[in-house]
């Protein structure tokens, strides 16, 4: 009986990483080999160069930053186009579920300025996030840099790869 027990407590350790990191590992890799884009926000108050992650597809945005808990300040992901199944601006609704680190979720336009900023979102919370009106893109910064670096609503944010 030893034995058996033996061999079942290995068959869950195996079985583990499996079922709670799997994910994890899992998006780590495609995230790693996800190519960085130049973005740039500009404003009165100043212009601030990133490094974000792109999220193309459906997935990408739904996945987002999730379980992500290393933003570097000058890094995060840009939701473009927004919505990635295709189709013309329309308004956003994100939530952190999953979502271990603060973040700031910046709304932008059609025309690349930001509508709204909603900054240091709740870690883990449900409670839905509304750009307000239809947008073309979506900003996730580490949270607390809008305010840091004094970006504002009506900044022009442009980046690689944007149609004009």
């Amino acid at each position: 009986m030893r034995i058996i027990g033996v061999c079942a407590a290995i068959a869950f350790a195996l079985a583990l990483p499996a079922c709670t990191g799997g994910n994890a590992v899992a998006g780590t890799a495609s995230e790693a080999s996800r190519p960085a884009i130049a973005l740039t926000v500009s404003g009165p108050g100043g212009k601030h160069s990133f490094r974000v992650e792109s999220a193309k597809t459906s997935e990408e945005q739904a996945r987002g930053l999730m379980f992500r808990t290393n933003i570097p300040a000058d890094g995060g992901m840009l939701f473009y186009p927004y919505p990635g199944d295709g189709g013309p601006p329309r308004e956003a609704s994100f939530w952190m579920k999953d979502t271990p680190s603060p973040l700031d979720i910046i709304f932008i336009r059609a025309d690349g300025t930001i509508a709204r900023i909603a900054e240091n979102t709740t870690p883990f919370s449900e409670a839905p996030i509304g750009s307000g009106e239809p947008v073309a893109a979506v900003l996730e910064l580490r949270g607390g840099r809008s305010t840091e670096l004094g970006i504002a609503e009506g900044d022009a944010v442009t980046w690689d790869g944007r149609k004009r």
